[in-house]
Parts: structure tokens; C-alpha cells; sequence
């Protein structure tokens, strides 16, 4: 059950532990039991939300207006300055263009 804000002409405002469904309805104050109405104070507390999901929302958020892409940056296909540098090929080629994987994989066969 969410917690929500109601404002007491008598006392100032409270808090109170309630359904969703009565989210609208007053609420009586916990000191004079005067109905009260619902109100909004304070912001959300999202710093109590855990550090991962906030950044991944964040990110989100950001991705959904307008997605980064290695095309934006201006770099085109196989950049080695953003990325890992490309691992040699362990193929060997013979002079008819037949590949072999003499150390990782004897046993395949090229195509």
C-alpha cells in the first residue's frame, strides 16, 4: 500500500498508510480526526531507489529520444580507436584459398 499526504486545516499536514483504490477519498487526521483532504507535498524519494534499476532507467530514458550509434559518432565499420582491437584469425590459408585451423581445431573442416 502506498503511502499518502493529507493537509489538516487543524494540525498541518500527515501522512497515511493507504489502499490505491481509496487513493481520492479523505482521510481522517491521526490527532483531531477531522476529515482531511489528499496532498501533494513532496516529491517522490527517488534516491531510495536502487543505484542499477535509477541508471538503467536513465539510460532508457535517454536511448528512447535518440539512440547513439557508432554511425553518429562518425566512425564507420570496423573502428579500431572505440572498440577492441580484432583478434588475428588463427586460419591458415593455403595458395588455393583452402582454410585449416591447424592449433584450434583439426578436426574441422573448411568451407
Amino acid at each position: 500500500m502506498p503511502v499518502y499526504e493529507y493537509a489538516c486545516e487543524e494540525c498541518g499536514p500527515f501522512t497515511a498508510l493507504r489502499p490505491m483504490s481509496e487513493y481520492d477519498q479523505p482521510c481522517a487526521c491521526p490527532d483531531c480526526e477531522t476529515s482531511s483532504k489528499r496532498v501533494m507535498l513532496t516529491a517522490p524519494n527517488l534516491a531510495s531507489m536502487n543505484a542499477n534499476k535509477r541508471n538503467a532507467m536513465a539510460v532508457n530514458e535517454r536511448s528512447s529520444h535518440e539512440p547513439i550509434s557508432s554511425k553518429s559518432l562518425g566512425h564507420g565499420p570496423n573502428c579500431g580507436c572505440c572498440g577492441s582491437k580484432s583478434k588475428k584469425s588463427k586460419a591458415k590459408v593455403s595458395a588455393n584459398g583452402a582454410k585449416s585451423f591447424p592449433s584450434a581445431r583439426p578436426w574441422m573442416i573448411s568451407h
